[in-house]
């Protein structure tokens, strides 16, 4: 019968009793060890699945609307503009022949003109808050692209950190337990008795 002192506490039992516990604990020890590494590539993976190109398609789709809708107004502005020439060519061809002829004509323009300026302002309007809108969305998705970033980075740091910190308490432990080993199994070889 082998008996481990340790600590002044002394077990006494067969060499394979005194084994299992201490192969219980090594693979134990194993297990959460590859279990914290499933995890950590399970973490890595997902990080590597953030899809950049859809946010980068979804901007360039934005982009697009943007366009489409600044060539509209410009359509819109240039449509208005011919017209004004058009009703400016019709004014000067006609030939006023009373005062109250030019009078109501002159209001029709100013109508007209007033009309023209509110439509462009609109317009002006319209294209600023597109224009905003734009740059919001951007900047709003730079931000949660860096935040990914760098929450992938910091809990990369951390899975790292801690792989180091067990692997060294399982060097630690497995030293004890070797050196614990050696010295049972040097007791057990030099008692006469054990043969």
């Amino acid at each position: 019968m082998a008996e481990i002192e340790y600590e002044g506490i002394k077990i006494g039992g067969s060499k394979l009793m005194l084994l299992v516990p201490l192969l219980g604990t090594l693979g134990g020890g194993l297990w959460g060890g590859f279990e914290f590494y499933k995890d950590y590539m399970d973490m890595k993976e997902i990080i590597a699945n953030i899809d950049t190109d859809a946010i980068a398609a979804r901007n360039d789709v934005i982009e697009t609307k943007l366009g489409e809708a600044i060539d509209y107004t410009r359509d819109i502005k240039n449509d208005l503009r011919e017209d004004v020439m058009k009703m400016e060519d019709v004014v000067d061809r006609i030939s006023v022949k009373t005062d109250a002829a030019v009078t109501r004509i002159e209001n029709r323009m100013d109508l007209a003109e007033s009309r023209i300026k509110a439509a462009n302002n609109g317009i002006e309007a319209t294209l600023e808050g597109v224009r905003n809108e734009m740059n919001s969305l951007q900047k709003d998705v730079t931000a949660s692209i860096r935040e990914v970033e760098s929450n992938g980075r910091a809990n990369e740091k951390d899975v790292r950190t801690t792989m180091r910190e067990t692997e060294t308490r399982i060097d630690e432990k497995m030293r004890i337990v070797e050196k614990d080993l050696k010295e049972i199994l040097q007791e057990a070889l030099d008692n006469p008795l054990a043969n």
